[in-house]
């Protein structure tokens, strides 16, 4: 395969790597500058080069994006955690100062694009990616491409409705997926049920230590995100789930409960198969150089 470029735009930092035979050969990490879009393009355009420098011209450009996107005209329409980033004319600005076709894809897309391809799902013939840390965001992979949808929202997992009713969540809808099980959210309910502040790790260690209520705020959690999985299952059927995020590091805790959630939502239907991410943060990276390669 052609040596690729790929960038993955965070709201705290932005990575750049040059992808070839599935590993990132030359990459670059800077901090998202907080004084707008324009800023934040700017540097994307200085940490390019800079990786570029000592190489051979590459004729395109992936970039991750948070966000919903306007894939037709090139603009991110607001990326959560990015001081200014509104209608953003992304493809614009970075093609004119590299001279290089860019495409751009959804973060969440993107690594589920790079898990399907070198990571846990690459002997899979599809395969959803779900991620789960302070937010929940998800893709799906059919034959090596990611399926964006009619719309371009595809994989939305995080907004599935888990608890109608439950607590509001960032896109401000009454009990959604991310509003139940995120990280953000067990270290909410955590906090609120032990009587003190809790991060998510500490939650999950007091859980794992048979705390008697720290136990119930996260099993339930897990509960909600394995019955949503298990309802993926019966509307997706992917040949696997793969699950990422620094949730997902708790281990064989999290895995048991996930899993049971999930056989007993999908019961009668399929079998659901979890596996863990394999390409940790780098997997941003490579799945955006990959999606330079499928322009739509």
């Amino acid at each position: 395969m052609e040596s690729l470029i790929g960038v993955d735009l965070g709201g705290t930092k932005i990575a750049v790597g040059v992808l070839e035979d599935g590993k990132i050969t030359d990459r670059d990490v800077s901090h998202t500058p907080k004084e707008g879009w324009q800023a934040v393009l700017d540097q994307i355009v200085a940490r390019v080069k800079a990786v570029l420098a000592q190489r051979e011209p590459l004729p395109r450009l992936g970039i991750g994006v948070p966000g919903p996107l306007d894939f037709q005209r090139g603009v991110v329409k607001f990326a959560p955690n990015i001081y200014g980033f509104r209608d953003v004319p992304l493809i614009r600005y970075l093609s004119e100062r590299l001279d290089m076709e860019v495409l751009m894809e959804n973060d969440a897309n993107a690594a589920a694009l790079a898990e399907d391809t070198y990571g846990a799902a690459r002997e899979a013939s599809s395969s959803l990616f779900v991620t789960i840390s302070t937010g929940i965001g998800g893709g799906v992979v059919l034959g090596g491409k990611v399926w964006r949808g009619a719309h371009g929202v595809a994989g939305e997992v995080g907004h599935i409705t888990a608890l109608p009713g439950g607590t509001v969540s960032g896109a401000g809808w009454p009990g959604g997926l991310e509003a139940v099980a995120s990280g953000t959210a067990i270290a909410r309910d955590a906090s609120y049920a032990v009587g003190r502040p809790l991060s998510t790790a500490e939650a999950f260690a007091l859980a794992e230590q048979g705390h008697p209520v720290a136990s119930k705020v996260v099993e339930n959690a897990l509960h909600y995100l394995g019955v949503a999985l298990g309802d993926l299952q019966k509307v997706l059927d992917p040949e696997v789930i793969v699950l990422g995020g620094g949730v997902s590091e708790a281990g064989s805790y999290f895995f048991e409960r996930v899993q049971a959630a999930a056989d007993a939502a999908a019961a009668g239907f399929a079998p659901v198969t979890l596996k863990r991410a394999e390409l940790g943060t780098d997997a941003g990276v490579i799945g955006a150089a990959l999606s330079s390669l499928h322009p739509r």
